[in-house]
């Protein structure tokens, strides 16, 4: 597999070019941070304190417009050997946080009515992320870049639109970051929700994604979801489960066969409950062979570090 970007900057290849040697032999962990506990570093110093060990991939979001701090914490992360996963929780205009998300809504026919005002202002408002995208390319940052997320289920704005609509808004950021603003460092994410219902509908296509997955907080590897996530996407694109609660074992996945190429936990009490993830678990699961933690990525200059 090759990145759909094929100006993309060295370090986002050789990520790429991982994920995929990765993709069905290991499972990278990954952990979603949270903003509001005292300090961002909540979720990882509660890893470092459970199990002795940092995830792979960091998850960061713009929500509540934090770009400033997630860029800062997204070089501080690449610089200590990690990888930087972002998503945006914002409403229609790009300016707000997650109760917007979920909550208001756009003209879907005015939006991609070219010289509308609808359009024009759903073009600048996704334009706000370019600034700070851009710095992290300055800065060699590859991402994972994964922004509206479950689309499929409603819930969020961006998925309002049906399959037709969504297709055309993702088309529409891609070629905007991509081919207008020539942001060369990011890896297009497609997260699924769980529904798993008429999900081929939703696919951009091969030219606009990356790596596909789905969010589950339902317990297990879920085949099912894995399944249908490979009969959408080409041969060999990394697949990953980028959103849940408990973490599933090495053992469930295979039974399943399913061998999602990460898992994201999300923040504080999906992490901390003793109810989806115990110290035991997590302990076992950051020291297994057959997860990949910080110290174990390699630095994407050729040299594996030490465990």
């Amino acid at each position: 597999m090759k990145l759909s970007n094929p100006h993309a900057i060295a370090p986002a290849v050789k990520v790429y070019d991982y994920l995929c040697e990765m993709n069905g032999k290991r499972c990278l962990t990954g952990q979603m941070e949270s903003q509001w506990c005292g300090t961002p570093e909540f979720e990882m110093n509660y890893l470092v304190m459970s199990t002795g060990r940092l995830p792979a991939i960091r998850g960061l979001d713009f929500i509540n417009n934090d770009f400033h701090g997630v860029v800062r914490r997204s070089i501080d992360w690449w610089a200590r050997g990690g990888i930087a996963s972002v998503c945006w929780h914002t409403g229609p205009d790009f300016a707000s946080a997650y109760k917007a998300s979920q909550e208001e809504d756009i003209d879907w026919t005015e939006a991609f009515t070219e010289g509308s005002e609808t359009n024009r202002k759903l073009i600048e408002g996704m334009d706000r992320a370019v600034p700070y995208l851009r710095q992290l390319e300055h800065a060699g940052v590859p991402v994972l870049w994964r922004p509206f997320h479950e689309f499929d289920g409603g819930w969020f704005w961006w998925g309002r639109g049906g399959a037709e609509g969504f297709v055309k808004l993702w088309r529409m950021m891609y070629e905007r970051y991509t081919n207008h603003w020539g942001l060369n460092n990011l890896i297009w994410v497609l997260g699924y929700s769980g529904e798993g219902k008429g999900m081929a509908d939703w696919y951009p296509g091969d030219a606009y994604v990356d790596i596909l997955g789905v969010d589950s907080y339902t317990p297990g590897a879920h085949g099912d979801l894995y399944k249908k996530c490979k009969g959408i996407a080409p041969e060999g694109m990394p697949l990953c489960f980028h959103e849940c609660g408990t973490i599933p074992t090495w053992e469930q996945m295979q039974a399943d066969e399913a061998p999602w190429l990460w898992f994201m936990v999300w923040h504080t009490q999906w992490l901390t409950s003793e109810e989806f993830n115990s110290r035991e678990s997590l302990r076992a699961i950051y020291h297994s062979p057959d997860y990949v933690t910080m110290n174990q990525l390699p630095d994407f200059l050729g040299e594996e570090k030490s465990c």
